[in-house]
């Protein structure tokens, strides 16, 4: 056993982290198209052709890119990163989280857990913060140009991330170690130390995944409340809501530090029974 637990905050990345969808920001305007014409045409590739959602706009990325001639590649994504805006606080959110925790004598990992593009991701100011980054991936030919999808992250599978946390096999292509049985106590992050924070239904798996765990589920909103917050706090689908503010003091901010004290707190209590079932007393 060691003195010190490691605490697992996963994020989904748009509206929960940055204010709209990614592409919205850099990319759909690079098409010279508006929101509303791209993500219809996703939903229209992903109707006609009964898609995946998520495969559906990142096909309608390579198409739309093809037919304007504007090369697809992972420089040109991971630049457009730079052009994200943030829910206020988040920016200063990680350190002052991170130093929280280590004041409380435990350490925070952050991941995200994305079905926005890792690329985009891993061009913004924060990218640096996160332990690993899970997000749709492009592979690439040998002219960088993007031709087929790597990694999907829908709705659904985001949960097999949080296994991949929860067991310490965070490579995407490692199944075999992912899919092995493992006892609970050798489990790198226990669900009781994860905390997730997602903004809507696409995160409820995960949401409810930590409800079902032991862990703490977190849904931040735009604005005012709406029917589709509060529904998930009513139907016990998740722990808390708050708005996306990330500053300090916020009633986000506060609930987190309580939530990182109280699992400190469990964590010294159980090392402290281990101890004494092993015989060691203080």
């Amino acid at each position: 056993m060691t003195d010190k637990t490691i605490i697992a905050i996963m994020y989904d990345f748009d509206k929960t982290l940055c204010t709209k969808d990614m592409q919205d920001y850099a990319f759909i305007p690079s098409l010279n198209m508006t929101t509303k014409e791209f993500w219809g045409k996703a939903n229209e590739v992903g109707t006609s052709l009964h898609m995946d959602s998520v495969l559906a706009y990142m096909y309608t990325m390579l198409l739309e890119s093809k037919e304007r001639n504007i090369p697809l590649t992972r420089k040109s994504l991971v630049e457009k990163g730079n052009k994200i805006e943030f829910f206020p606080g988040v920016k200063e959110w990680f350190s002052r989280i991170n130093s929280f925790a280590e004041k409380n004598n435990v350490s925070v990992e952050h991941y995200v857990i994305s079905s926005g593009l890792k690329e985009i991701i891993e061009g913004t100011s924060i990218s640096g913060e996160f332990k690993e980054i899970y997000g749709c991936e492009f592979v690439y030919d040998n002219n960088g140009l993007a031709v087929f999808p790597k990694t999907a992250v829908n709705y659904t599978n985001k949960t097999q991330f949080v296994y991949r946390i929860n067991k310490g096999v965070l490579d995407v292509a490692n199944d075999y170690d992912l899919n092995k049985s493992m006892p609970d106590d050798s489990k790198r992050i226990p669900f009781c130390n994860m905390i997730y924070i997602g903004d809507g239904l696409s995160d409820v798996p995960c949401m409810k995944m930590m409800k079902s765990y032991g862990g703490v589920s977190i849904a931040v909103y735009q604005n005012d409340v709406t029917v589709k917050v509060m529904d998930l706090l009513q139907n016990d689908r998740v722990d808390y809501i708050y708005p996306a503010d990330y500053s300090e003091g916020s009633g986000l901010d506060k609930t987190v530090k309580n939530i990182i004290r109280k699992m400190a707190v469990c964590e010294t209590l159980f090392i402290e029974n281990f101890n004494q079932k092993n015989g060691k007393f203080l």
